[in-house]
């Protein structure tokens, strides 16, 4: 992102070290905004949210509503200007979310309202109906919201069992998944790290599904018919083969799965054996 790209023989890059940007060869308007990644049980005082109606709440440049960067926000928001939003998932690694527009400016919050639309609505049509526009583009933010959430909280979980599965310790990353100890239905089911854990596709689908149990104690255990079954190799060394067998979590307390929790799937687990 340092980087960036290359417009008429100049170097633009996408990010500063201000959350606003606004590169040079743009005298008036930004081209990024940027919300830095939260630490896993450290929430900044100060950190972007959504509001009710879906839009994101993206903070001002320090409290002086007149600071440069505000302003330039501002005007983004008067000419109807696309920019780009980067999302920080962990340290070091953001998701860009292309296009976003400013709908709104709280100085009693000290925050702008920006809301996300489609790539091929990037250039406002004169004719459509402004309606129409916050419909959909409520709609598009609410479904951006719910990506950005869920590839954090895979990400956090994958960093916090260092890249492999907590039962078989596969290291292969494009096989690896985040598991919900408390499903997102639930109003508990955070996407957090300690109601996260990793698993590889194979035991991430036998976990959802209640033919493999994680008890509180962190062991795991295997539906009964799944343990009498006689199938082949896949069967016997990838579910029936790991029957007893304690999980690898995370060394810092915080990041290991809630053993509440746990106790709750058990018990779904128990009943569905």
């Amino acid at each position: 992102m340092l980087q960036g790209f290359d417009f008429r023989g100049r170097r633009v890059p996408l990010v500063s070290q201000p959350g606003i940007f606004k590169p040079a060869i743009l005298p008036e308007v930004p081209l990024t905004i940027r919300t830095a990644p939260e630490e896993e049980g450290r929430v900044r005082p100060d950190a972007d949210e959504m509001d009710s109606e879906g839009r994101l709440r993206y903070r001002y440049r320090g409290t002086d509503p007149h600071h440069p960067d505000n302003v330039g926000l501002r005007r983004a928001m008067q000419r109807r200007l696309p920019l780009i939003y980067l999302f920080g998932v962990i340290p070091g690694q953001y998701m860009p979310v292309w296009p976003v527009y400013v709908v709104g400016d709280e100085p009693a919050t000290l925050s702008f309202l920006v809301s996300v639309d489609e790539q091929k609505h990037a250039l406002p049509v004169a004719e459509e109906d402004s309606r129409a526009v916050e419909a959909r583009r409520a709609y598009v933010t609410v479904v951006t919201q719910q990506r950005l959430h869920q590839q954090t909280f895979r990400q956090r979980v994958l960093r916090a069992y260092r890249q492999r599965c907590a039962i078989c310790r596969l290291r292969h990353l494009e096989l690896l998944e985040a598991a919900h100890i408390l499903p997102d239905g639930d109003p508990r089911g955070e996407p957090i790290v300690s109601n996260g854990v990793a698993l590889c596709k194979l035991h991430h689908a036998a976990f959802d599904r209640y033919i493999l149990g994680i008890r509180p104690d962190l062991v795991v255990d295997l539906r009964l018919d799944i343990l009498r079954e006689a199938d082949g190799p896949m069967l016997q060394h990838g579910l029936q083969g790991f029957q007893g067998v304690k999980i690898a979590v995370p060394h810092d307390e915080r990041l290991q799965p809630n053993r509440d929790w746990l106790a709750e799937r058990y018990e779904i687990f128990a009943r569905a054996s």
